[in-house]
């Protein structure tokens, strides 16, 4: 879990750190600044428009009885686009698109589906492990009799 922290807090501010400055070198600061905020509102739009498409195949999909497991996780994908694409900075703009195109995100969508059901069939529904007989924990156990009455 760490690795993966530090690639998020560190890495990657520094490598948009270091891509800001280099295309700023080039394009001048008013050019990169507007690229940026360009590259953030087109991304809000378009992330708009998958969002809904995404939306529409999901109800098509319930109201013929299916489960669209791989719809919802497209969606997630599409919320987590967002983010990086409003996000100032040029590598989360190219992830962020990355995850955007319908041709990347649905292999992506399909991985993220199957690492997620190998992980909830190793540990259980709902990342719980489950229970086996004889796994009551001592002094939890309330024992009594009930009676409905109507």
């Amino acid at each position: 879990m760490f690795f993966p922290l530090f690639l998020l807090f560190v890495v990657v501010p520094v490598a948009e750190i270091y891509v800001l400055v280099s295309v700023g070198s080039v394009l001048g600061a008013f050019n990169t600044i507007a690229l940026v905020l360009l590259t953030a509102l087109l991304g809000a739009s378009l992330v708009r428009s998958q969002g809904l498409a995404t939306l529409m195949d999901v109800q098509q999909r319930l109201s013929r009885g299916e489960m669209p497991g791989q719809q919802i996780i497209e969606a997630m994908l599409l919320a987590l686009a967002g983010v990086l694409l409003v996000t100032p900075g040029f590598v989360t703009d190219f992830f962020g698109l990355l995850i955007l195109t319908p041709v990347t995100r649905a292999p992506i969508a399909r991985y993220v589906m199957t690492h997620m059901q190998v992980r909830m069939v190793a540990r259980g529904a709902g990342g719980f492990e489950p229970r086996r007989p004889g796994d009551a924990q001592s002094g939890n156990t309330i024992e009594g009799d009930f009676e409905r009455k109507d």
